[in-house]
């Protein structure tokens, strides 16, 4: 059963920083590209990061970009989300999501919620002093 599994999310002061992971079972994340994404309280959800499923190609959303690292361990099934500098829009619930590609799309991925196909539960991350 293919499953995403994200971690505890917290709180965190403005500047602080905080990884998250998305730990994946029941698939492989060659064959998968995996997005973070957010939804802020009373907006859509909004795609942050992603990761292809060949592990060479990130994309990041401007407002992550420079603050935000998306990586991966293909050993271990996981997929991280490294956010520094946190600011108070930050806030949200966090989602990470499988995307099935092959061929030609292994060395892409987009933060289009849309091209998605599983998501996990998601985790909570408040930016607050």
């Amino acid at each position: 059963q293919l499953q995403l599994v994200e971690s505890v999310g917290g709180l965190v002061q403005p500047g602080g920083s905080l990884r998250l992971t998305c730990a994946a079972s029941g698939f492989t994340l060659e064959r998968n590209a995996i997005g973070w994404f957010r939804q802020a309280p009373g907006k859509e959800r909004e795609g942050v990061a992603c990761i292809s499923s060949s592990g060479e190609t990130t994309n990041y959303d401007y407002s992550a970009t420079g603050r935000f690292t998306i990586s991966r361990d293909t050993a271990k099934n996981m997929v991280y989300l490294q956010m520094n500098n946190l600011k108070l829009e930050d806030t949200g619930v966090y989602y990470c999501a499988a995307d099935d590609v092959s061929g030609s799309r292994r060395h892409q991925c987009t933060t289009v919620s849309l091209a998605y196909d599983y998501w996990g539960q998601g985790t909570q991350v408040t930016v607050s002093s």
